[in-house]
């Protein structure tokens, strides 16, 4: 193996360096809040000199960004169950979990307060694009089958799909069951059709 190929070696230390940094910066985000955190922080709690991560992270914003999108992509992943309603159901009983964990519930709960820095507010917004983005494919492929009209306001019906998920988690903190999200999804499917 050249010299070349033994550093472009996807894992290894590099993939290490990462995964370490990004679970500080979750776990100091879960414990201080997003306004509060420094890389100095994250630097000390994942053992990894803090100009080694600003060479991978020009900002702190990015690195929290780049930690809460990874996070949510590996416990959020988008299903394809070949209906929307089981797809949504699925999303949104993954959401549930979600916010119902201890680490889910506190990530959220940072992102939810940080209105003060704004770059912050830029990188929640940032962060809600991505995750818009990524999950507009259930209803890109519903409309593909027919099963919604294919002129639907994306944005708004996940949003309605979401809004009561968090509601529950942040505000009343009342519990949902699958029956429960079911019947949110069979809600929002009756207002599509309309």
């Amino acid at each position: 193996m050249s010299d070349v190929t033994a550093r472009r070696r996807t894992g290894g230390r590099s993939a290490r360096v990462r995964q370490a940094v990004l679970d500080a910066t979750l776990r100091v985000l879960a414990e201080h809040g997003a306004e509060t955190i420094s890389v100095g922080q994250i630097a000390r709690e994942s053992g990894v000199h803090e100009t080694t991560i600003y060479r991978r992270w020009s900002t702190r914003e990015q690195l929290i960004m780049d930690a809460l999108l990874s996070y949510s992509q590996e416990r959020l992943p988008i299903p394809d169950t070949g209906t929307l309603r089981a797809d949504l159901i699925a999303f949104a009983c993954s959401l549930v979990a979600y916010l119902a964990s201890p680490f889910g519930a506190a990530l959220v709960r940072a992102m939810a307060v940080s209105d003060g820095d704004s770059a912050m507010a830029a990188s929640r917004e940032e962060f809600w694009q991505s995750r818009r983005e990524l999950s507009r494919v259930m209803l890109d492929r519903a409309a593909a089958r027919g099963e919604v009209p294919a002129d639907i306001d994306v944005t708004l019906a996940l949003e309605l799909l979401i809004a009561p998920l968090h509601f529950r988690a942040l505000l009343t903190r009342h519990p949902l069951d699958e029956h429960e999200v079911g019947r949110i999804v069979d809600l929002l499917l009756d207002g599509l059709a309309r």
